[in-house]
């Protein structure tokens, strides 16, 4: 039996834990909010997990909402005509070959904690400051920081060369509702692409009170969607969410204008730079600790990979740690493992790097005729679930041609 701390009970760092016990080792997770405290609290993300990451969940035992919480079928592809009409320019759909789910982490996480404590980890409702890292990485043979916030997060270094951007590249806001029309004939994520002014994407999930729709909006700064620094209230940011479909998505209003919030705190709004960080970080001891899931890979939501790229991790993590036997975690084992993660996250984030920027005339011609292609349609909705599969030829205008040359000749 080893001794393992996890500092950060997300998504990743409940997965990692869970699994370790399940191994027969001995896991203590520390994080400053208790399951209770979560499930009461604002929502944290929007987490739309595609089957991939699903699946992690499954082999550990964990996925406990498929049978319950609404799918998501597909995902429909939207750019308004830039006139200010009220009408489409582009407007494709696809099914996704497995379903994708997203479920309220206010539900989810506090029941991933009763199942970490029912299989004997350690729970510590704690800020976890240097001096008690210190204490963990003396007691433990890994300490794993999968929270990017605080003192302890901030321990793991940008990686100039991997972070393209230095500043928040989207205003965001997330707004958790119930009494939308569903969309017909098959639910999908709703992706709208507003040129010069930002996306708006939305999509069925469950949260505390049952099922309902999540609406992000991801605005550009300065811009028209960068529009929640005066909102106040719950019901002023209702309000600025319908606004902004009324002004920019009639089709998107049209099947909202009924909503109503899920509940008073089923709503968020800031934004962050998007930020890859070195894996490993030194204490004032010299001792080593291993950054998982935000604390080192935070991506923009704007491809809605967040909570995919923590499962995956999580998975990869964990394997390899199971796999080392009896020897020592050093640096290099742990510069080692985030590089084995690196081999897939990295195309996650030049695809979503590559959504941050105006989009170059090829990748238009590839949304564009996707309206046209299914075979097309169909890839770019099922790369949400293996971003890999976008490239060569959603990132080079060359490959982007062949490719289509290929699909119209067939």
């Amino acid at each position: 039996m080893r001794k393992f701390t996890i500092v950060g009970g997300g998504q990743s760092g409940l997965m990692v834990g869970i699994g370790l016990l399940k191994a027969g080792h001995q896991v203590r997770i520390v994080q400053n909010r208790s399951g209770e405290e979560l499930a009461k609290g604002k929502v944290l993300s929007s987490q739309c997990m595609f089957a991939n990451a699903v699946d992690h969940e499954r082999e550990l035992g964990i996925d406990f909402w498929s049978e319950t919480c609404p799918q998501v079928n597909g995902i429909n592809f939207i750019v308004p005509n830039p006139d200010g009409s009220g009408t489409k320019v582009i407007d494709w759909a696809a099914r996704l070959d497995r379903s994708a789910y997203s479920v309220d982490q206010r539900v989810k996480i506090p029941r991933w904690i009763e199942e970490f404590q029912r299989l004997g980890g350690k729970m510590v409702i704690a800020d976890a400051a240097m001096a008690e890292v210190e204490d963990y990485a003396r007691q433990d043979d890994l300490v794993i920081v999968a929270s990017g916030k605080g003192e302890v997060g901030q321990m793991f270094l940008r990686d100039a060369v991997k972070s393209a951007y230095d500043k928040p590249m989207r205003a965001l806001a997330l707004t958790y509702v119930t009494g939308m029309t569903p969309r017909a004939p098959y639910s999908a994520v709703e992706f709208n692409l507003i040129p010069g002014v930002g996306e708006y994407f939305v999509f069925p999930a469950l949260t505390t009170t049952g099922p309902c729709e999540i609406m992000v909006f991801e605005g550009i700064p300065g811009g028209p969607m960068d529009c929640w620094g005066d909102v106040k209230t719950p019901a002023q940011h209702l309000a600025k969410s319908l606004e902004i479909l009324k002004t920019f998505l009639p089709w998107e209003y049209a099947r909202s204008k009924d909503c109503q919030l899920t509940d008073d705190n089923g709503i968020l709004s800031g934004r962050f730079a998007p930020t890859i960080r070195h894996p490993v970080a030194t204490l004032p001891s010299g001792r080593k600790v291993l950054g998982l899931g935000d604390a080192v890979c935070l991506n923009d939501p704007i491809t809605g990979q967040g909570s995919n790229n923590a499962s995956k991790a999580a998975a990869i993590y964990l394997k390899r740690i199971l796999g080392h036997g009896d020897r020592p975690f050093d640096e290099a084992w742990m510069q080692g493992t985030f590089d084995e993660f690196w081999d897939y996250a990295q195309w996650v984030v030049t695809w979503t790097n590559m959504l941050l920027q105006p989009p170059p005339p090829f990748i238009l011609d590839i949304m564009g005729n996707a309206q046209g292609l299914p075979a097309l349609a169909h890839r770019m909705a099922n790369g949400f679930d293996d971003p890999r599969d976008f490239f060569p030829w959603f990132a080079d205008p060359n490959a982007a041609s062949a490719y289509l040359a290929e699909l119209k000749g067939a």
